[in-house]
């Protein structure tokens, strides 16, 4: 794929608190040779590069309307084969909204579903490995105010995302 057609990923920036318990999470529960991302709040996750323009034009917008705002951050949940963090936020869901109805034709089946708010901070492990993580993450786990600071966007080139702009609220 040609690099000016890599697709753009969307996340919701965290407060820095917030975001470096969730990197230490990240950190010591990601299988290392598949972390090579921080952790992150994947509001879309291939947003087509056609859409540059009016995107980033859009999320100019939405920054000016946003001040930072609480989220939720609820619970620890299994996938499976990994552990998620669960966060709650009736603005961030309502933000989703108006980018899916937006951008409704352009989007891929998992863009246009719901969203499930949550930070990923084990995945691709074995069932028997995600249920001891579970196990620890919820002795130590407390439910806490994070706080939505902005947006960020990235372009997906294979690996590694790149990081094209920033958005804050």
């Amino acid at each position: 794929m040609p690099d000016d057609q890599a697709p753009y990923i969307l996340t919701l920036r965290l407060d820095p608190e917030s975001q470096a318990r969730l990197d230490a999470w990240r950190e010591a529960y990601f299988p290392p040779e598949r972390n090579y991302l921080q952790a992150h709040v994947t509001l879309f996750h291939a947003l087509p590069a056609e859409l540059e323009e009016d995107l980033l034009q859009e999320l100019e917008a939405i920054a000016r309307e946003y001040e930072p705002y609480p989220v939720k951050v609820t619970e620890v949940k299994s996938m499976g084969k990994g552990v998620a963090v669960v966060l709650h936020s009736k603005l961030t869901k309502a933000l989703h909204r108006r980018l899916q109805q937006r951008y409704r034709e352009h989007l891929t089946p998992q863009d246009a579903q719901g969203l499930w708010l949550h930070v990923t901070v084990q995945n691709k492990v074995t069932p028997a490995e995600a249920k001891a993580t579970l196990r620890e993450l919820e002795d130590k786990f407390e439910p806490w105010e994070a706080r939505a600071t902005g947006l960020q966007l990235w372009r997906y080139r294979g690996g590694p995302w790149e990081a094209v702009c920033s958005f804050a609220f």
